[in-house]
């Protein structure tokens, strides 16, 4: 399993990666033209396809190399790399897991989503209907703090504090409420680029690191990408020739079921051995890289 990878067994060594890496992609990104969060609300993707890939930082930077001249990227408040938490629900068997495990369509998560540099949080239905379309339906998690969170949220009936999410997950959570619970946390970096076009997002996530609230395991995945393309139906999309040139290849990534099956061993996981062992491989490879000259600081 990645925890025992021969790669990944010094903190010291962590600490290295996570500064070359920033080092790097800042060098890159500092090159794009930006967009305001004002240009992005304009973009509507009304028939949205999602498409995930798995890959290195390595091949990170030299896809963002090839991206500059037909994306832009996304700038709050002169950043152009977002911090994020994330706490995901499940019930006491962990059906949410499950669910996606077997294979089956029409599942769901229930979350809390926290973008950490605006200040935002939000409680978070997503539902994957049986055409592979994803919906997702949020309100306000009022007095969150992702710095300081609360690991023991209960949406229960009798409780004042929660009603207000109440009548929320009884229209959109396919699950009784009262029965789930936090399962695990995980942090993570994000950079979102534009097409000229603003037919797509192109949204980065680097950097992440899981905690298990069940069993107290940890994971951390630094060096690790998942890119995710998200575009208006089945418009053109400049990156997808630069991603094939890169032999990155579409593969299925949820965060919450990657890192419940890193940190939890009571749990299935037939299912998710391929991409496990992906993982892996990508990640050894990316310490190899290290000491590569190819990752050079200018």
């Amino acid at each position: 399993m990645i925890l025992e990878s021969r790669y990944y067994n010094s903190n010291a060594c962590i600490a290295l990666i996570i500064y070359i890496f920033a080092r790097v992609l800042e060098n890159i990104i500092n090159k794009y033209h930006p967009i305001s969060l004002d240009e992005m609300s304009g973009i509507k993707l009304m028939n949205r396809t999602d498409t995930k890939f798995v890959t290195t930082v390595d091949r990170l930077r030299l896809l963002l190399m090839m991206a500059r001249d037909d994306y832009r990227i996304q700038e709050i408040n002169g950043r152009r790399v977002a911090s994020y938490y994330t706490a995901y629900f499940d019930t006491p068997d962990h059906n949410m897991y499950i669910v996606h495990q077997n294979g089956h369509a029409g599942r769901q998560k229930l979350r809390i989503r926290s973008y950490i540099d605006s200040g935002l949080n939000f409680l978070e239905v997503k539902t994957k209907n049986n055409h592979g379309r994803t919906r997702k339906k949020r309100v306000d998690m009022l007095g969150f703090d992702p710095m300081n969170p609360d690991h023991d949220i209960r949406f229960l009936r009798q409780d004042d504090e929660f009603r207000y999410y109440d009548e929320f997950l009884r229209k959109h959570l396919r699950y009784d409420p009262a029965t789930m619970s936090e399962r695990l946390e995980n942090n993570f970096k994000r950079i979102t680029l534009v097409n000229k076009a603003k037919t797509e997002r192109l949204t980065i996530d680097t950097s992440l690191k899981f905690h298990n609230l069940e069993t107290d395991c940890r994971a951390d995945l630094t060096g690790l990408v998942i890119i995710e393309l998200k575009r208006d139906g089945l418009q053109p999309s400049p990156v997808l020739g630069m991603l094939r040139e890169l032999r990155i290849k579409p593969c299925g990534f949820s965060k919450y079921c990657m890192g419940s099956a890193l940190t939890n061993s009571s749990l299935k996981r037939n299912n998710f051995k391929e991409r496990l062992h992906l993982i892996e491989r990508l990640m050894n490879v990316e310490m190899q890289n290290l000491v590569s000259p190819r990752l050079t600081i200018n």
